[in-house]
């Protein structure tokens, strides 16, 4: 595992960097505040970004957001067992953020889970539930009958406070991802610390009004070059329901984060380094251009680090 260290409130070094480019090998810590990126990817089936999804661990408590493709994979790389993940809150019922959510509901319990999988999300999440377990309530009584590990206890959330337990308050707030009416950002907060997950949004003042002065913005972007923008009139489209990293820059500036992560990066013939001088157009602090299984440990430090993929 490599890690590299951010002091409090000291920019990066380089912008956009992973923990594999510019680190040195030391210990894993224990953090009681840990942000793990799954997936960082977008809709398109890709081997090195896997589907929007972002583990949080407070107090040794573990918090789902999205379940993209290859969820599971992901968490069986960093050797989180699949039955500790029980609660799962969803930004959106967009299909790349749910599609892993079968496989993390089955798995979990054949894999020991003993209580229901909690589901929190906007309106449409219990109903989309309860026909997963529909659709699979043949197997679900094959394997194990009345094991309430393959139950699900899911509800339909608005914007505000939908979680409190164990130090942890988790508040849904509203974001602009066209056409959908109900879609959400998240603020997480634990003994003092605060992380922010935009999920799928144009640029946004609520996302800048929930994530003043947190500890980490986890963002979503998106980009396209001048010439796919000229060519084609799908991407404008799509870029239009996003965040351009220029907006982005605006939101983690104006935002004031100690430290600014992308996730669910959408490019079209954009490197990474352009998407970095973008966003430097319009902010200057601490960067990271997130990668899968990148994790980000979180207290008077920030500690940066990633794991290899387990094949």
């Amino acid at each position: 595992m490599k890690l590299v260290n951010f002091l409090a409130g000291a920019a990066l070094a380089l912008a956009g960097m992973t923990a594999q480019s510019a680190s040195t090998t030391q210990q894993q810590g224990a953090s009681d505040l840990r942000v793990h990126l799954l997936g960082t990817g977008s809709p398109l089936p890709q081997t090195f970004r896997f589907g929007p999804s972002t583990l949080i661990e407070a107090g040794g408590k573990k918090y789902l957001f999205d379940s993209g493709r290859g969820v599971i994979q992901r968490l069986y790389s960093l050797g989180i067992p699949f039955n500790d993940v029980d609660k799962l809150f969803l930004t959106h019922l967009h299909s790349d953020h749910t599609i892993g959510v079968p496989d993390l509901y089955l798995t979990g319990w054949v894999r020991g889970r003993k209580h229901p999988l909690r589901v929190w999300g906007p309106e449409g999440t219990a109903r989309m539930m309860n026909g997963l377990a529909e659709a699979f309530d043949y197997d679900i009584k094959v394997r194990l009958e009345q094991n309430p590990g393959s139950q699900v206890d899911a509800v339909d959330v608005g914007p505000g406070v939908v979680y409190e337990g164990d130090g942890v308050k988790i508040t849904a707030f509203a974001v602009d991802h066209p056409p959908l009416e109900s879609s959400f950002g998240y603020k997480f907060e634990y003994q003092g610390r605060t992380v922010v997950l935009s999920g799928d949004t144009r640029y946004n003042e609520d996302v800048v009004r929930n994530a003043k002065g947190a500890d980490l913005l986890v963002h979503e972007v998106a980009a396209a070059s001048d010439k796919l923008m000229k060519a084609s009139p799908i991407i404008p489209k799509i870029l239009a329901k996003h965040t351009l990293p220029e907006e982005a820059g605006k939101v983690f500036a104006d935002a004031g984060v100690r430290m600014a992560v992308y996730s669910h990066i959408v490019l079209f013939d954009v490197t990474e380094k352009e998407l970095e001088e973008r966003t430097r157009k319009s902010y200057e602090g601490p960067l990271v251009i997130g990668q899968d299984l990148m994790t980000f440990d979180i207290g008077d430090e920030i500690t940066v680090s990633t794991t290899e993929p387990t094949e």
